[in-house]
């Protein structure tokens, strides 16, 4: 794994900042957070006209951060893009059935080329938007899409498994956990695959600035080796955004001198996955 600047030699855990280029501030924000060593991945997504200009704020952090594709089957920008569907239909399809392998393979490929076309690189690692890679159909493809298309790779991307540690009561990532986080888990373990099988950073984005502290403060210390812990800042608050002012408050959190005490008083470094994680 490839250690930040961030925290003495203890547990190792992956933090990521999710939604590039959803917009220019959180692009920003999360490039600054990037080059200040304050996470160690970001998820991109990829069907964001922003996302062609805003690749190159990440070059010159590339090699400091892992850089991965935020599978989108929810946001507005797939909703444009014609495949894309609210979150509640989108979890009634997956619990009813799930989605159309053949169909969310071709989306899967898609989302992959716009990444590639950028980047000029396969990603580290592949999660999704409203943990949409664990539904039904879709995480079937998308162990399927990445066994093939990365054959060969000695390093082909990880999958993110959203799930809680153990003994979470946190009701909205056991909720989350349960739309499909063991069946990618096996499916993943069978193709060969590596997976990051715990996730942190589930909340309801209330409370302000002081409750995601003592959020952060909670997770560092809960988080088992080689987790992820999600976040998602933006520079400032973007008008239309639902949950802009959390985004603002987080990144003002994460920039900040309080959040390399927390990593430190945990005992936690923050670490790439594309190199330390084990199958």
């Amino acid at each position: 794994m490839k250690n930040t600047d961030l925290g003495p030699r203890g547990k190792s855990i992956i933090v990521c900042a999710d939604d590039f280029a959803v917009h220019e501030t959180a692009s920003l924000g999360i490039a600054k957070l990037a080059g200040l060593g304050r996470i160690s991945a970001t998820s991109v997504m990829v069907l964001s006209p922003r996302w062609a200009q805003d690749v190159a704020l990440l070059q010159d952090v590339r090699v400091r951060l892992d850089v991965g594709l935020h599978l989108d089957w929810t946001s507005d920008f797939a909703l444009a893009s014609g495949h894309g569907l609210p979150l509640g239909q989108a979890m009634r399809r997956a619990v009813l059935g799930g989605f159309d392998r053949a169909q969310a393979s071709g989306v899967i490929e898609r989302q992959l080329d716009l990444f590639e076309a950028h980047w000029q690189a396969a990603p580290d690692y592949v999660d999704g938007h409203q943990h949409v890679q664990q539904f039904a159909g879709i995480r079937e493809a998308l162990v399927a899409v990445l066994a093939r298309r990365y054959v060969g790779q000695v390093h082909r991307p990880y999958l993110r498994v959203s799930r809680p540690p153990q003994g979470s009561t946190n009701l909205k990532a056991q909720v989350i956990a349960r739309m499909g986080a063991n069946a990618l888990e096996k499916i993943a373990f069978n193709a060969r695959l590596t997976s990051a099988g715990t996730l942190l950073g589930v909340y309801d984005f209330n409370g302000g600035l002081s409750r995601f502290s003592a959020l952060m403060a909670r997770w560092l210390v809960e988080a088992p080796a080689g987790s992820i812990i999600m976040c998602h800042p933006a520079q400032a608050a973007e008008p239309g955004d639902a949950i802009g002012e959390a985004r603002a408050q987080e990144f003002a959190y994460l920039a900040g001198a309080h959040y390399p005490d927390a990593l430190r008083q945990a005992g936690v470094t923050l670490v790439r996955g594309a190199r330390g994680l084990h199958h």
